[in-house]
């Protein structure tokens, strides 16, 4: 099963380098997301002292940022002792939420409400973005409806269970994806207007103030955009909005039979790519480990790695220190150290 929601940055100013296809712009070194350790910190300076401790000179500010966290935030930033590479909406937390919360407003519903929530809070990220001086802002788009008459099947819980038994080669398998396969297709309409109402204008209101906005691959079934529509996904949007991989999100669809490829879908993505959530799998659908202990081969992905990427380690909270310095080496050896 998934790992349990998540609390899940522009960068130090370079001459340009020879990248692995060319001048790149500007290069931005490794950055580690709040994700592991903002949950058990009251201060939000202690916290990214914590980070800048692991040797990262740029962090990720996710989706489990309270309210209370911002004052450090805002100092540790000013004092130079950090600098923030991105931000996960939405960020901070809105009021009385005390835990991560990256789904709590969709872009995609059919409630008007839910939709104008969505736009305000995700207001708050590009604010607090700009302020801080991140380079990008990752987001979440909504989710197609797979419910019918007798409710919403768990398709995930479903399509884990059989591919942790080893039952993918199955006819049942097959049947499951293609029903999957054909509901989302008849749902995804009104959720994918809506949602691309939303980022329109969100990226209008990011381009004010200097930021990129990354749309993030999903791991869930019902999640948008789908993944074979993510090619085409971005030709309605101004250059500002790129394409965010989820390393782990990848690795889970390809284990479930969903996407055919990880590093296929990479390549297919390259020329919209901005930067990446970096994280291993543990067959079928455990993510947020550190790289070296799953499933994902991170030396198949090291070239479509571009110099000017941005790269966010994002782990799970749970996951002792020496563990995620472990990762961190095993990545830097599969990657480059910057």
């Amino acid at each position: 099963m998934r790992s349990p929601a998540f609390v899940h940055g522009r960068g130090v100013d370079q001459p340009p380098c020879q990248g692995r296809r060319g001048i790149q712009g500007r290069v931005l070194m490794y950055s580690f997301s709040t994700c592991w350790n903002s949950g058990r910190h009251t201060d939000g300076r202690e916290m990214l002292r914590e980070i800048r401790g692991l040797g990262f000179a740029h962090a990720e500010l996710s989706h489990g940022i309270r309210l209370s966290l911002v004052p450090g935030i805002l100092e540790a930033v000013e004092a130079g002792e950090i600098q923030i590479s991105t931000l996960h909406n939405f960020c901070p937390l809105p009021v009385g939420v005390n835990h991560a919360a990256p789904n709590l407003f969709k872009f995609s519903s059919a409630d008007r409400r839910e939709r104008e929530n969505a736009w305000r809070h995700s207001l708050k990220t590009l604010e607090l973005a700009s302020r801080v001086k991140a380079r990008l802002v990752v987001l979440h788009t909504g989710e197609a409806d797979l419910g019918g008459f007798f409710g919403t099947p768990d398709y995930m819980g479903k399509l884990e269970a059989m591919a942790g038994a080893g039952r993918q080669d199955t006819p049942r398998y097959a049947k499951l994806l293609a029903e999957i396969e054909q509901r989302r297709e008849a749902r995804k309409g009104p959720a994918m207007e809506a949602a691309i109402d939303m980022i329109r204008r969100l990226a209008d209101e990011a381009g004010k103030r200097g930021l990129l906005l990354g749309i993030e691959n999903r791991e869930a079934i019902e999640e948008i955009p789908f993944d074979h529509d993510l090619p085409f996904f971005f030709d309605p949007f101004p250059d500002n909005v790129k394409y965010w991989h989820d390393c782990g999100h990848a690795q889970i669809k390809e284990n479930l039979g969903v996407i055919p490829s990880h590093a296929l879908h990479l390549e297919t993505m390259e020329p919209h790519l901005a930067g990446f959530h970096i994280h291993d799998v543990q067959a079928p659908a455990t993510d947020h480990r550190p790289p070296g202990s799953g499933g994902i081969d991170f030396r198949a992905l090291a070239q479509f790695v571009r110099p000017d990427h941005i790269k966010v380690f994002e782990l799970s909270p749970g996951l002792p220190k020496e563990d995620v310095l472990k990762g961190i080496e095993f990545l830097k050896s599969a990657w480059g150290p910057e």
